[in-house]
C-alpha cells in the first residue's frame, strides 16, 4: 500500500486536532468540529484517523477491533503515521479504536487504571454514524456540565447507557469514550452520567 499523507501541516493540524478533543472532553456533550483525513484506509473513518494521528505515539500501544484488525492497510497506515505499536490485548491498550459499535466489547476489558494512576487507562475512539439528528438522545451531567447537557447519537449499542452507568460507578478509575462522527468529536469521559432520554 501507498501510505497516503496524513495532516498537510503535520504540527498545526494535530495541534488543532489535539485541542478539539480536549475540548470535548472538558465540556461532554459538546460537538467539536474536526478535519478528517480523507486518507485514511477503509474502515477507518477519516475524523477517527485524524484523532489516533494526534493523540497516539510510540509510547501508547494501539487495539484495533475486528473490522480495523483484518485491514493489514489500516494497521500500516496507523503505524507509520503514529508510531504506536498495534497489540493484541484491549486491557495492554493506551487507545482503542472501535469501528463495529454493535460488537463493541465490554468496557470493563479495556485498562482501567488504578486510584492512584488513573490516567494509565484505555482512552475509546469508537466511530460513531453521527453525533447530531438522531433520534437516540442522552441527559448528561457531570463535571464541565452547567446542569445538564444532551447528546443526539446515532451508532451505539442499545446497551450503552447501562455500560457507561457501570463504567462512571469505578471513578476514579475507568475508561473515556471518545465518539468520532462524519463532523467531529464529542466525549464521554469516566466523570459523565449518561442517561436515555424517553422519547
Amino acid at each position: 500500500m501507498a501510505l497516503a499523507r496524513a495532516f498537510a501541516d503535520p504540527v498545526h493540524d494535530a495541534q488543532k486536532t489535539f485541542r478539539a478533543v480536549m475540548n470535548a472532553m472538558a465540556r461532554p456533550g459538546t460537538l467539536q468540529p474536526v478535519d478528517g483525513l480523507a486518507g485514511a484506509p477503509t474502515p477507518l473513518s477519516p475524523v477517527a484517523a485524524a484523532v489516533a494521528v494526534a493523540l497516539a505515539d510510540y509510547e501508547t500501544p494501539l487495539w484495533l477491533d475486528g473490522p480495523l484488525a483484518a485491514s493489514p492497510d489500516v494497521a500500516a497506515w496507523l503505524a507509520f503515521h503514529t508510531g504506536a505499536r498495534i497489540g493484541t490485548s484491549p486491557s495492554q491498550a493506551a487507545f482503542a479504536l472501535v469501528a463495529d459499535t454493535a460488537a463493541l466489547p465490554d468496557l470493563a476489558g479495556f485498562a482501567q487504571g488504578t486510584d492512584v494512576y488513573p490516567d494509565r487507562s484505555t482512552t475509546l475512539i469508537v466511530q460513531v454514524e453521527a453525533l447530531s439528528g438522531a433520534a437516540t438522545r442522552f441527559r448528561l451531567a457531570g463535571p464541565g456540565i452547567s446542569g445538564h447537557a444532551h447528546l443526539a447519537v446515532a451508532g451505539l449499542p442499545a446497551d450503552i447507557a447501562d455500560r457507561l452507568a457501570a463504567n462512571h460507578a469505578l471513578f476514579p478509575r475507568g475508561v473515556d469514550l471518545v465518539l468520532a462522527g462524519p463532523e467531529g468529536v464529542a466525549a464521554l469521559p469516566r466523570t459523565t452520567r449518561v442517561t436515555v432520554v424517553e422519547a
